[in-house]
């Protein structure tokens, strides 16, 4: 039987002081990771409603923009698919969500390039950015000046983040995983099988399709008669479990990297 990794342990964050430490140039960034069904997008919502309370309190202009670092939600009309849940945002505005078209394949290379611009719009107009996502790769491109050509760099690593402060969300194993059920039938019923048969009508192609993983891949094969709608479902929910605990995998090596999660509960 294999024995679950033990969980780090749940801190306090403390948002005045946050607040202070990016008004003194000790934090340019705030960074909200976690896994799949984690609650990270409305921790990070939640979180920039209180900094800018804390901002108008103090009569600072200052405000909260998130930036996506999802590898999915860029493309424009896969929206059930990878969660967007735009409603969430409410009045916070946010970056990086449907900026290509369905069917592109995007890459961490262009996510790096898209980040830099994004970023330095936030913090030249004196706002607060709040990277919020699950894709490992992606955080690590924005935060840890990764040079994708060491010849012509195509970022100036001056102008990606210094001094991150990450925080992580935290949720148990099984927790995690009756949440991701949960969700997955939720999508389901929100009509994620018309969701994938409207793409494919407009013209993306299955392999693509596929190549996009995990409610795409497997929906896509259930639509095209591979797998029954049963055998769809404990599948996806099955690689969407696997794919959570890739996640904290990853976040934890970044740890292991010298990077400084502080983990809570939301």
């Amino acid at each position: 039987m294999t024995i679950p990794a033990e969980l780090p342990s749940a801190e306090f964050i403390d948002v005045e002081a946050l607040s202070s430490a990016f008004d003194a140039g000790e934090v340019d960034l705030v960074c909200v990771l976690g896994p799949t069904a984690s609650g990270k997008t409305r921790y990070a919502v939640a979180l920039a409603g209180k900094l800018d309370t804390l901002a108008q309190a103090a009569g600072s202009p200052r405000r909260c923009e998130i930036i996506s670092a999802d590898s999915r939600q860029v493309y424009r009309g896969m929206d059930i698919g990878t969660g967007k849940d735009l409603c969430e945002y409410g009045d916070v505005p946010y970056w990086m969500i449907d900026i290509r078209p369905a069917g592109d394949r995007y890459n961490v290379y262009e996510y790096q390039k898209d980040f830099v611009r994004v970023y330095q719009d936030i913090i030249c107009r004196g706002n607060l950015p709040i990277l919020c996502g699950g894709t490992g790769l992606y955080i690590e491109a924005a935060v840890c000046r990764y040079d994708f050509n060491k010849e012509t760099p195509t970022v100036d690593p001056s102008a990606l983040p210094q001094k991150t402060y990450f925080i992580g969300t935290l949720v148990d194993r099984e927790t995690r995983n009756a949440r991701i059920d949960a969700r997955l039938r939720a999508r389901l019923d929100e009509g994620m099988v018309d969701e994938v048969k409207r793409l494919m009508a407009e013209g993306v192609d299955s392999e693509t399709l596929i190549y996009y993983g995990l409610e795409y891949k497997f929906v896509t094969q259930y639509i095209l008669g591979i797998l029954s709608f049963e055998e769809m479902f404990t599948l996806l929910s099955n690689a969407i479990h696997q794919f959570a605990k890739r996640q904290m995998t990853w976040f934890r090596g970044m740890e292991r990297k010298g990077m400084l999660i502080h983990w809570t509960e939301v």
